[in-house]
């Protein structure tokens, strides 16, 4: 089985995108299939086409002169169709793998079809909720409606349909898209790379002021989404309760600059600590300090349909786990059980429901070996990774 992944962007940039990529790509290749990627025009800064990073071959689409929107969207299509035409001749793949955004899809729906190559759309988020979700969209524009009109027709174009999530495939079906060319393929765990937790560096604690602390966490990009002003207002009510309470956000983004002077001005600040954004092969020192892993996403279309992948990685690591009660979260943490859930867009519900989880610490080994089952028994990603299998062999006729 030859097969040909289609990317927005991929590793050496690291996000949860390129994360979910590496892990499905190895584990094809452990599979013994002969597994190529392709990058459209957004990648950042490629070191040569191709491009060899962890043991995956990416190829990579040169960036189109520069032009306003929504010039720029369709000269980036059109420089992802053909260098991916070129490269379809080259390489002969069996199957093609396009992964959202719907830029990705809209550049190879039209090359599967000139080829005869069957096509999978893998939906990760739908591109206007995001742009909502990271402020550079409005729900209901005409642009939300333009991008939503294109992600259902190319949904209905394509051979077959992933998503990460029922959330999303609940979406679609309603949209008129068949149930029956969907398939779920939720985020997962690459357990080799999160499965190993390491120890607490006392030092390491010592110098950033946490050597006895109860510490909340945050790993990740600092979105509007993510409800990090709400933890952030949480934490003058969590320390009346818990004095030796710290908040430790790790990572920046857009919201980074107000996140600080919001801390700044709080009564809490002094029990606040930014840490910036650190190496990938750091991060698991700062996992190693934190007790309990805070997620308090915002209630809109994004969070609930769209499941994360962080408290997954959470949950590998053997931490506690609290996230705010939305439709993503849901599928992911059983309350009580793997988790924590609480009322999103509440700083004073968010406040209770981690004071409620320090005053138990005779609960937390349970809790901590029910998550970490739960992704080892169904978010691991050498598992997962069979789900694709069924589709591929159906689309092209061959086995795998």
């Amino acid at each position: 089985m030859r097969v040909l992944h289609i990317l927005d962007h991929s590793l050496p940039m690291h996000s949860g995108y390129t994360f979910r990529t590496r892990a499905i790509v190895k584990a094809q290749l452990a599979r013994g299939w002969e597994v190529a990627c392709l990058t459209g025009p957004r990648q950042a800064d490629p070191a040569g086409d191709p491009e060899i990073v962890d043991g995956i071959t990416f190829h990579r689409t040169p960036p189109p002169p520069p032009s306003p929107s929504p010039i720029a969207e369709w000269r980036e299509i059109r420089a992802l169709e053909a260098r991916l035409d070129a490269l379809v001749r080259e390489w002969r793949p069996d199957q093609l793998h396009a992964h959202s955004p719907v830029l990705t899809a809209l550049g190879a729906l039209p090359v599967a079809r000139r080829h005869g190559i069957p096509l999978l759309y893998e939906i990760r988020a739908f591109w206007e909720d995001a742009a909502v979700g990271n402020g550079t969209g409005t729900e209901g524009s005409a642009k939300y409606r333009l991008t939503r009109r294109l992600e259902t027709h190319v949904a209905h174009q394509a051979d077959a349909v992933a998503v990460i999530c029922d959330g999303l495939r609940d979406d679609l079906v309603a949209r008129g898209v068949p149930a029956d060319k969907i398939i779920v393929s939720p985020n997962g765990v690459d357990l080799e790379l999160f499965g190993k937790p390491v120890a607490r560096d006392a030092a390491f604690a010592r110098r950033l002021g946490l050597k006895d602390a109860e510490v909340v966490g945050f790993i990740g990009s600092f979105y509007d989404y993510e409800g990090l002003d709400d933890l952030i207002a949480a934490m003058p009510a969590l320390a009346a309760r818990r004095p030796k309470a710290r908040l430790l956000l790790v990572g920046g983004g857009p919201k980074e600059e107000a996140l600080r002077a919001q801390a700044a001005a709080s009564p809490a600040a002094d029990r606040i600590l930014f840490a910036g954004r650190v190496p990938h092969q750091e991060v698991e020192l700062y996992y190693a300090l934190i007790d309990v892993l805070a997620y308090p996403r915002k209630a809109m279309r994004l969070t609930e349909l769209v499941t994360p992948l962080k408290p997954l990685e959470a949950m590998a690591q053997g931490k506690l786990v609290a996230a705010s009660n939305v439709g993503g979260h849901r599928e992911l943490i059983a309350d009580g059980v793997t988790g924590v859930l609480f009322p999103p867009d509440d700083p004073e519900a968010l406040a209770a429901a981690l004071a409620d989880l320090f005053d138990r610490p005779g609960e937390w080994d349970a809790r901590r070996a029910a998550a970490r089952a739960f992704v080892e028994r169904e978010r691991n990603w050498a598992s997962n990774i069979s789900r694709y299998s069924p589709v591929y062999e159906r689309l092209t006729g061959k086995a795998s």
